[in-house]
């Protein structure tokens, strides 16, 4: 009587098969760890972007503390509104008063100082040096600049100031910036919320 044996090997669709499961598996892999590649590489750039502009928020507070007069004559600040900021600061400890100006411009909140130069002094706005200091602002119709009186917080009614803003009563600065890489993204984003007390402006009260 002849032996029967069984073949235990793979036929070929069967190896096609596990071939194709196999690619399907790597392909989501492959999938799964761009993913999360990915959005790691966005977590580590938003990281970036937040230390960038809190450094920043720090030096401007620092620089609407001890803002005063520009060295040719103009008052402390030179103008006011939701989005932007001009006003004069000696920001480099030079002994010279630079003209600041900080405005949004997109999603980014820029900054343009113009040194003083001449006799009689002038601050020409072709001198005026452009950067960035803070990217991906979600604000929306959030003010980046308030501004508040010297009977703040006392007067919760006029404070923070409305707009046009009396200049000559300023007293102090709120700065408030949402970031995020992300649009659309608000439950993630870093909020920043400082404010400067303007010293040369403090004892006009």
């Amino acid at each position: 009587m002849k032996k029967k044996y069984k073949n235990s090997g793979f036929t070929l669709i069967e190896l096609s098969i596990g071939l194709t499961v196999m690619v399907v598996i790597g392909v989501a892999i492959a999938g799964l760890q761009y993913i999360i590649s990915k959005s790691q590489v966005a977590v580590y750039n938003g990281s970036l972007k937040v230390e960038y502009a809190n450094s920043n928020v720090s030096a401007l507070v620092r620089e609407i503390r001890t803002s005063r007069n520009g060295d040719n004559g103009a008052y402390v600040i030179e103008s006011a509104t939701n989005t932007s900021l001009t006003f004069y600061s000696d920001i480099d400890a030079d002994g010279k008063t630079e003209r600041v100006r900080y405005f949004m411009n997109g999603t980014s909140l820029m900054k343009g100082v113009i040194k003083p130069s001449g006799n009689p002094i002038t601050y020409p706005p072709a001198n005026e040096q452009l950067r960035s200091v803070a990217d991906s602002i979600q604000n929306g119709a959030t003010p980046v600049f308030s501004y508040y009186n010297k009977n703040w917080p006392t007067d919760a009614i006029n404070n923070p100031m409305s707009s046009p803003v009396n200049l000559s009563a300023i007293r102090m600065v709120k700065i408030y910036l949402r970031v995020n890489t992300i649009t659309n993204d608000s439950i993630h984003d870093y909020v920043m919320d400082s404010a400067a007390m303007i010293r040369t402006l403090k004892d006009n009260l």
